[in-house]
């Protein structure tokens, strides 16, 4: 399993990451797209979106089903990446590379969990 030591992780698999411009890009981490199994849909937010956390601000289609995905952080969508929309496999061919949506204004975020925190949930929860 790939966790990037230098990524922040959510309970509930979403890896945050600032891009030291006052923003966080938001994805799904390996273990969620492995987990949700090959990814034929994507519904993400519209820049201008408001985000709260720990509730749903997109959802992603599996050939298993469909899975709400939370937010780490209380902010406004800033920028979406579209290109997911034309092709949500790539969250599953690189999922720290294909970002869902980058959020700015950030003011409360959940409990983001070190890369050894996360890897120890994944242990509890294995």
């Amino acid at each position: 399993m790939n966790i990037p030591k230098e990524l922040k992780y959510t309970k509930t698999h979403e890896w945050v990451q600032d891009t030291g411009e006052g923003t966080l890009r938001i994805g799904l981490t390996d273990y969620a797209q492995h987990e949700l199994g090959d990814l034929v849909f994507v519904n993400l937010p519209s820049e201008g979106d408001g985000l709260t956390a720990g509730l749903a601000f997109a959802d992603v289609e599996s050939v298993k089903a469909v899975s709400d995905i939370y937010s780490p952080v209380t902010g406004t969508v800033v920028a979406v990446n579209e290109v997911l929309l034309d092709d949500p496999a790539l969250i599953n061919s690189d999922p720290y590379d294909a970002w869902l949506c980058v959020a700015g204004d950030v003011g409360e975020t959940e409990e983001l969990l070190s890369a050894e925190e996360y890897e120890a949930l994944l242990a509890k929860e294995g």
